[in-house]
């Protein structure tokens, strides 16, 4: 493809091939823009960034394994770019100090540098009907504190915890916008946008049906797709029938008006909308998508939904292989830090596994292998 050059004598150590994914001058940017080195002459932006990403990579569970790790080898500091293994107190004032936006922005500057590439490379399962829409995910996962270590992260009253706000772009498959707040602030609220370019489609689960959200992104030209609440008031105007020999899951398909006091309110009843009933033979249960598209199949619609299962799975993937569920500092700053690296390094081992490994993996299997790879001092070779 011409993005990674395959050095057959490539003497780098695994995790120097993988920081060295990171242009230079993206993350010299990051820091001069945040002024993450002002008063720093040893423990740097680049140190900091080297330390945590070794401490994702190899399951560090404290600031001390991180610095014993890298100090094991004289020539793994040089081979890092390091001028001396980084202390386990410097590194907890780094990560208390530092401001964990520079690694926001730099998340964000290597989603744009190589979105060409992870689109390319996807595996998604394409919807021909909606194949030239952009298809947007949203969700959130909790991540339980210990609220007397972690006293800002309230949650409930002997409780601590954070959430993570997340859309999920279905063409790049990888999160492109990501808010971190405390574990009380709700779905609706978490995302600072809501409304996206004309055309796109927004998939939701219940936590964020809300006639006023629902009713701007109509205003907006958004399609959204979601669960509807059990206690909805509406009206059945038009039932369509289902094709009669396929989508035997498909049990109802109509158009519908809302009702409800609220509704009448937001005037979101002068709007039809568009309510499915799907069969999850699965689990056993019947569940209701509501749209405000009216042309669409109704199997396009499920399937929208199904999609869902994409943002559970990455989700499910960065709690099992990296760091995000045990922290290294307990300040705010520190542990935002440590969440966007977490997030940089699942985006570069993505974007290593989707180009350069022969076979496709799943992450777990593939993040196994770079930590074998790691242990025994391998290269890349695949």
């Amino acid at each position: 493809m011409g993005l990674f050059r395959r050095i057959k004598n490539n003497k780098k150590p695994v995790l120097r091939q993988i920081i060295d994914l990171v242009p230079r001058w993206m993350l010299d940017s990051c820091t001069k823009q945040f002024k993450t080195d002002k008063g720093c002459s040893k423990y740097r932006t680049y140190d900091q960034f080297v330390a945590l990403t070794f401490g994702q990579l190899n399951k560090c569970y404290t600031l001390s394994d991180i610095s014993t790790g890298i100090r094991v080898c004289e020539t793994l500091i040089a081979d890092l770019g390091l001028i001396q293994s980084p202390a386990r107190s410097t590194m907890s004032d780094g990560n208390k100090k530092r401001n964990w936006k520079v690694y926001e922005s730099l998340y964000n500057k290597l989603l744009k540098h190589y979105e060409r590439v992870l689109k390319s490379e996807n595996q998604r399962h394409i919807i021909e009907e909606i194949k030239d829409h952009s298809i947007k995910l949203i969700d959130s996962t909790v991540i339980s504190l210990c609220l007397s270590m972690f006293d800002w992260a309230k949650f409930r009253t002997a409780k601590g915890g954070l959430k993570i706000h997340t859309c999920w772009d279905d063409g790049l498959q990888i999160p492109d916008l990501i808010n971190i707040t405390e574990a009380k602030t709700h779905d609706r609220y978490g995302l600072g946008q809501n409304i996206f370019a004309k055309n796109t489609i927004i998939v939701e689960d219940r936590a964020y049906f809300d006639f006023a959200l629902m009713l701007n992104r109509i205003f907006a030209e958004n399609t959204f797709v979601t669960r509807i609440k059990t206690n909805t008031q509406y009206h059945s105007i038009e039932e369509i029938a289902p094709p009669i020999d396929t989508d035997q899951d498909i049990l109802k398909d109509e158009i519908i008006v809302l009702t409800g006091v609220k509704a009448i309110e937001t005037k979101i009843n002068e709007h039809k909308l568009r309510l499915v009933s799907v069969y999850k033979a699965d689990e056993n249960k019947v569940i209701q998508i509501i749209t405000n598209n009216l042309d669409w199949t109704a199997r396009t619609i499920a399937d929208l939904y199904k999609k869902r299962w994409d943002i559970e799975l990455f989700f499910k993937a960065i709690k099992q292989n990296l760091q995000i569920k045990t922290f290294v500092g307990t300040s705010e700053n520190a542990v935002k830090s440590q969440i966007y690296v977490a997030l940089i390094s699942y985006l570069l081992l993505e974007l290593i596994n989707r180009t350069i490994a022969k076979k496709t993996k799943t992450f777990s299997n593939f993040v196994e292998k770079i930590r074998i790879c790691f242990l025994f001092g391998f290269l890349f070779k695949y």
